[in-house]
């Protein structure tokens, strides 16, 4: 049975926003493209090493797209070999100063996030937008909730969605007045609920692809809680082309969020999607050990691989059948070992994890030599 059941259960099936696609580098963004993982580098820009070996690290998550802030000319002077080096997209963070948004557009980066409001007067603005036109860049408006124009903030009294979304859409239209329309929106906060509305109201109003994130969300633990709040909710209702999860915490953390979520979801499968039981007195084995160490030497696989991990026959066989491949407990230190949804052979507990392992490493392989040979014909 394949893992993949949305086709004949349709109320699995999100209905995409119809978005405009924009290109970010060699990848496509908005319309029919898949929704991509974005993370951002925390180490100097300035030190081009330390930056590229972070986004190596970020790429071998899994990362879609990378963003390095470029506060100073030390940064956007380290920018073309940290792009030359780069194997993603990179996204150049720009604030304040337009000379750094020219020169991170003439060093290779492929998004310009940026402000239209804060570079300056509108002849720097226009000589910014020319720069991403000469050199092939596409930008991303990027509202924050917490730094929202001092008039608007009189206006609505408080930042909230409404004031987000006129600022976004008072950005844009500064581009498309200069013909410019390779461009994303995000319209983030801290607070779920105001991020959430923001982009609702956004998504009515644009047809720009959008860029989700609740922005300053935290540590690790609640920080990823808060995203998959407020993004799950977005990306079930079709809302979002690109997703970064903002966490107090190494950015390869985002990234592995980030793509947990779009797996929850059935969105995006990279990786091994392990569902399995809390466990209780009738576990078979100590399900809690298991998975940990099953995460942690699967952790490599990049193929999109379903495995359930059960620890009695109460709902291990109905869990198995939905998988590709799943182990259920039961039996006096052993159990039953599923492939594509059937029941296969005995595995004792005390080898388990190795033989768990070993078949996952087969069928990911397994599924690349395949891709490899479609591609090949």
């Amino acid at each position: 049975m394949s893992a993949d059941i949305n086709h004949i259960r349709p109320w699995r099936t999100i209905v995409r926003r119809k978005s405009r696609k924009i290109r970010v580098g060699n990848l496509f963004v908005g319309g029919d493209a898949p929704i991509l993982v974005q993370s951002m580098t925390n180490t100097p820009t300035s030190d081009a090493n330390a930056t590229i070996a972070q986004i190596r690290r970020l790429e071998e998550a899994g990362a879609d797209v990378v963003r390095v802030s470029c506060p100073d000319e030390d940064s956007t002077a380290a920018m073309p070999a940290i792009v030359k080096a780069a194997k993603v997209p990179i996204v150049a963070d720009i604030h304040f100063h337009y000379k750094r948004g020219i020169e991170a557009a003439k060093a290779g980066a492929a998004v310009l996030r940026i402000n239209p409001g804060n570079i300056g007067s509108p002849a720097r603005v226009k000589e910014v937008i020319q720069a991403a036109k000469d050199h092939g860049c596409s930008m991303r408006i990027g509202v924050n909730g917490g730094s929202l124009e001092r008039h608007l903030l009189e206006k609505y009294g408080e930042p909230c969605p409404r004031a987000m979304v006129e600022s976004a859409l008072d950005h844009a239209r500064i581009l498309d007045d200069h013909d410019f329309h390779e461009y994303k929106i995000s319209v983030k906060a801290s607070d779920v609920f105001m991020t959430v509305a923001a982009y609702q109201q956004l998504a009515d109003v644009t047809d720009a692809p959008l860029h989700l994130g609740v922005t300053e969300a935290g540590g690790l633990r609640t920080g990823s809680v808060k995203s998959s709040i407020g993004m799950g909710s977005l990306l079930w209702a079709g809302i979002g082309d690109t997703i970064r999860v903002s966490l107090s915490a190494d950015p390869v953390e985002e990234i592995k969020v980030g793509f947990d979520i779009l797996k929850s979801l059935g969105i995006r499968t990279r990786g091994v999607n392990i569902v399995s039981c809390p466990s209780c007195a009738r576990q078979g084995f100590d399900v809690i050990s298991t998975v940990e160490k099953l995460e942690q030497r699967l952790a490599h696989i990049s193929e999109p691989i379903s495995l359930s991990i059960i620890g009695c026959v109460v709902n291990g066989p109905g869990e198995a059948a939905m998988t590709d491949l799943g182990f259920t407990g039961g039996g006096k230190d052993a159990g039953m070992m599923y492939v594509s949804g059937r029941p296969d052979h005995k595995l004792s507990n005390a080898d388990m994890i190795d033989r768990i392992v070993a078949q996952v490493e087969a069928k990911a392989e397994a599924m690349r030599a395949a891709r490899e040979a479609r591609a090949a014909e």
